[in-house]
């Protein structure tokens, strides 16, 4: 036995023992945070198109050296358990058997993006993490991270690349739905929970490692859009407010949280250098490692180094503004940034070659390989935790209690507008659209017309622009109003049927001709059809309060400032609106 697999020794002592055995090949592999997908058996992939991810597993673990990874997909508990302990026991046949770290995008809520999240499948539903902000509660937030925890731990997950606490102050930015709405102060309270219930008091081996994002904070995007796309690259701060946008990561760090993620966003107009975060050193080194303290692991967001293709068409790399750089140079910009790890990445040739060529120091990636090393020991990755029990996952995931705090989360967090008729009594005759009819008829009776029923329920999404991208398309952006003729026809059943309208917000709506028209309007963050009639009848009680403003028009949110919370003129429903029933 070495020194480094002797679990009575101090984590330390391992760490500097494993790293002096290591080629810089090895180390190099340390260095990437890539994306997996696994077989709907739960066997790992060996043969790949290339349409998705560009090599097999044994290529990425045995071939690369690499060690982190990031989960593709919705699958079974079992099936998730299964193919973790195949790939770590594909791991501990190499060399050093460094264990796998497995990664995840958020899998608790109702949406569904490649790029972002995964909709729960058989994990616990809960609302967006919106709607936990809408009911304000640290202690639900954490009770929630808990069950995160005790989920991802059956099945292996061991770094949750969440929560984001990106202020909501842009209302048409795409990505609000994962965040705590627009108040820097809740944001702050509600990440100090979610950190505790995923990692504890301090990381160990029954912890999930928080990689909190997205650092400097990415709520003010230019125009709103995503800066996974060229046209989004630009992040703006014209309000001035820059420094409250940092007001929740200083929680976080408080908090303990061990891993951090740097946005795409290219910051226009400061006094930083016009570079995506992730390359800019003055915010890494500067700001997150000297002035605020930051211990921890630094891992990019994902693909900033290597053209890709993602659905079969092309997408460049999010390297905003060293888009001149060719791939060595990005990485050695990182590395000399303060990053530690390259998310969504796969080539450790290129760190090999800048080592070999003296650009960076090995000393350099020690630093971050040491990082690397040191939480796999803390998590008992090496010891006791390396492998998961496919028939505990099977019980744990979705259990019946996780799964009853989720539904009872959902109610809560639903946010009455309007209330009009509610709650409704007795059983009256019910149209609904966009509700299923089965459920719905054990509330009332289901008729087929408005004209024949006492209420109609419909339920609807905030609008968003169709992009022609297939991978933009996931990212709901542009415009928050209902258009032509769909408005129309939804205020023409408003006009016939005195109608409950739900909206998910995802981002916030702009709807006042819908709330002029409906009879009671309420918002949703994720919550199924039961949840909405549970609380449109009486049998819940819905707490929701705005976490962000509805504006008014499409022309208060052009003229509002990106970086200032709710600043948009005369909104239909301001932040914190919420009535009771």
């Amino acid at each position: 036995m070495h020194p480094y697999q002797d679990p009575t020794r101090p984590v330390a002592e391992r760490v500097e023992d494993l790293l002096s055995r290591m080629t810089l090949e090895e180390k190099a592999g340390q260095l990437f945070h890539s994306m997996l997908m696994m077989n709907p058996d739960g066997t790992p992939v060996t043969e790949t198109d290339g349409s998705m991810l560009p090599f097999t597993t044994p290529e990425l673990i045995e071939g690369r050296g690499l060690t982190h990874f990031n989960l593709l997909g919705t699958h079974g508990a079992r099936e998730m358990a299964l193919w973790h302990n195949a790939i770590q026991e594909m791991a501990a046949a190499t060399r050093l058997g460094i264990p796998v770290s497995l990664s995840t995008d958020p899998r608790h809520a109702f949406t569904d993006n490649i790029g972002a999240s995964f909709n729960s499948g058989a994990f616990s539903a809960w609302p967006e993490a919106l709607g936990l902000a809408a009911v304000r509660d640290p202690e639900l937030v954490f009770r929630f991270a808990d069950t995160v925890r005790r989920e991802y731990l059956s099945v292996g997950f061991r770094t949750a690349l969440h929560p984001q606490i990106d202020l909501a102050t842009e209302p048409r930015w795409s990505r609000q739905s994962g965040t705590f709405g627009s108040d820097a102060a809740l944001t702050g309270e509600l990440v100090r929970a979610y950190v505790l219930g995923l990692q504890g008091e301090e990381l160990g081996p029954d912890s999930v490692a928080a990689m909190v994002k997205h650092f400097p904070g990415g709520g003010p995007q230019k125009d709103g859009e995503d800066p996974h796309f060229a046209h989004g690259k630009e992040q703006v701060y014209p309000g001035g407010l820059r420094d409250l946008h940092l007001e929740p990561f200083k929680a976080a760090i408080a908090a303990g949280c061990s891993q951090m993620m740097p946005y795409y966003g290219q910051p226009v107009g400061t006094d930083w250098e016009e570079v995506g975060f992730g390359f800019n050193r003055g915010v890494i080194q500067g700001l997150l490692r000297e002035e605020l303290g930051f211990t921890g692991i630094v891992c990019t967001d994902w693909g900033l180094l290597n053209d890709s293709e993602i659905f079969g068409e092309p997408h460049g790399a999010r390297a905003w503004g060293v888009e001149h750089l060719s791939v060595a140079e990005r990485a050695a910009k990182a590395l000399d940034a303060g990053a530690d790890q390259f998310g969504g990445e796969e080539c450790p040739e290129v760190i090999v070659e800048l080592v070999r060529s003296g650009r960076v120091a090995e000393s350099r990636v020690d630093a971050s390989v040491r990082r690397l090393l040191h939480e796999k020991f803390v998590l008992g990755l090496f010891d006791e935790r390396r492998y998961v029990d496919p028939d505990e996952a099977a019980e744990t995931v979705g259990r019946a209690d996780f799964a009853a705090l989720g539904a009872a989360a959902q109610r809560r967090s639903l946010t009455v507008l309007t209330a009009g008729p509610l709650p409704v009594g007795n059983r009256p005759k019910l149209y609904v659209e966009n509700v299923d009819p089965v459920t719905a008829a054990a509330y009332g009776e289901v008729v087929a017309t408005p004209a024949e029923a006492d209420l109609a329920v419909l339920r609807l999404r905030t609008p968003y622009e169709e992009r022609p991208n297939k991978f933009e398309s996931f990212f709901h952006s542009g415009s928050l109003a209902f258009p032509e003729p769909e408005l129309t026809r939804i205020l023409a059943l408003l006009d016939t049927t005195p109608t409950l309208v739900c909206v998910n917000l995802e981002r916030p709506a702009v709807l006042p001709e819908i709330a002029e028209h409906a009879a009671a309007l309420i918002a949703d963050y994720g919550a199924s059809d039961e949840a909405l009639l549970d609380v449109a009848f009486g049998r819940a009680k819905p707490e929701g309060r705005l976490p962000f403003e509805l504006p008014r028009s499409m022309a208060a949110v052009e003229a509002s400032r990106p970086d200032v919370p709710n600043d948009t003129a005369d909104p239909v429903f301001p932040y914190g609106h919420g009535l009771e029933l």
